[in-house]
């Protein structure tokens, strides 16, 4: 029985690779499959893995240029050879879930969000002032061709089972896809968040500073608020949002893992302003047991409750501010034990657990031998767990 792993692109460790590892250790002598690789920038859990890349990565600087080629991701996905492959399990938050698989095989597809750049978040990545006229007009020249290459790929012919990161992802493929899809929460890596809680003044916020991330939103918010806010991360927004930034705005970069899991243990709450497809950040901050003030749409939505954090409506400054407000007056009750518990729910092994249930019934409607892919599972448990 032959295994393939299907994956946008490798060019660094962040939510969906951490996701991509955990199959691969469900999976360890599988294939992996990735329009591009770049060296040095994944975990050794991946680098063990036989890896086959696309043509995309002999372009020249593909590292630096991969995002301007989304127009020929299509074709470059569609390359790969899997007829020789019994199950794929795809990665897919762009074009991943479109390869080409062999009759009687099997796909199940992890759907971190529909194509994002094609879809709901068109506008914040090619709007105006968010991109060149001659990037926005290419970018509504292909908008449609690539919406129905992607609609087309994710029927039943391609993708025998959809499985979203979340109930507000499952909304989307239904809208754009026509089909239902199982949900399978992802997980932080509770390990990490060991510190003591010692909450000071500071707020923290842990992200990349892309359009739909809306850190313009907190700048502006503690600007006016007048109280600390620590940023990690970096982006294509970061001199922009620098240039807006006042005194208590204080932009620190890239932080190792040690020191970001310092920096919630002692921040006063953590913000989140943005839409996103699941979010792993918020559960980070619970695991570290602190409280978490979020937008209330999106994945954030189906993590933070009443007892872990506040969600603000509208997606706006003032009502981001009335939540800072809210904490700052201490409303709410919010207990370091109940954020790490909730946190809890969200584990790897859980995640693990609930893939292999919807694999296994994928595997089964299809009217294959549950042994041979019990046994593949029991082999890579096996594998993996001598490595530990």
């Amino acid at each position: 029985m032959k295994v393939a792993l299907v994956h946008d692109w490798l060019t660094g460790m962040r939510g969906g690779e951490y996701v991509l590892e955990a199959i691969a250790e469900l999976f360890p002598r599988a294939d992996l499959f990735t329009l591009l690789y770049v060296p040095g920038k994944i975990s050794p859990v991946l680098t063990t893995l036989k890896r086959h890349t696309s043509p995309l990565q002999k372009v020249p600087s593909i590292e630096q240029r991969y995002r301007h080629l989304l127009p020929l991701m299509p074709w470059a996905i569609e390359r790969f050879d899997l007829s020789g492959y019994d199950l794929i399990v795809s990665s897919s938050h762009c074009v991943a879930k479109g390869v080409r698989k062999a009759p009687g095989a099997v796909h199940v597809s992890y759907i971190h969000a529909p194509m994002r750049y094609i879809w709901d978040r068109f506008d914040e990545y090619f709007g105006p002032g968010r991109a060149s006229l001659p990037v926005r007009l290419a970018a509504k020249a292909v908008r449609k061709p690539l919406q129905n290459w992607d609609r087309a790929v994710s029927g039943e012919e391609r993708v025998d089972q959809l499985v979203s990161n979340s109930a507000f992802i499952a909304r989307q493929v239904q809208a754009a896809y026509g089909r239902d899809s199982r949900v399978v929460y992802p997980f932080a890596d509770l390990s990490r968040f060991t510190h003591a809680r010692e909450p000071g003044r500071n707020y923290l916020m842990v992200t990349a500073f892309a359009p739909y991330k809306r850190v313009d939103l907190a700048v502006e918010a503690f600007n006016r608020l007048k109280l600390p806010l620590i940023i990690v991360g970096a982006g294509q927004e970061a001199e922009k949002l620098k240039k807006k930034a006042g005194p208590t705005v204080d932009f620190i970069g890239h932080l190792s893992n040690a020191a970001i899991a310092e920096l919630y243990a002692r921040c006063k709450a953590f913000i989140f302003p943005g839409v996103e497809d699941f979010g792993i950040t918020p559960l980070e901050a619970m695991a570290s047991g602190a409280p978490v003030i979020a937008y209330g749409e999106g994945g954030a939505a189906e993590t933070v409750t009443a007892k872990t954090g506040v969600l603000f409506h509208p997606q706006t400054v003032e009502a981001l501010m009335d939540a800072v407000q809210k904490v700052e007056r201490g409303e709410g009750s919010f207990q370091e034990q109940d954020c790490r518990a909730r946190a809890a729910e969200f584990s790897k092994e859980r995640f693990q657990r609930e893939l292999v249930a919807v694999i296994r019934d994928t595997w089964q409607k299809a009217g294959k031998d549950p042994a041979a892919l019990n046994e593949r599972i029991r082999a890579g448990w096996a594998a993996h767990s001598a490595t530990l």
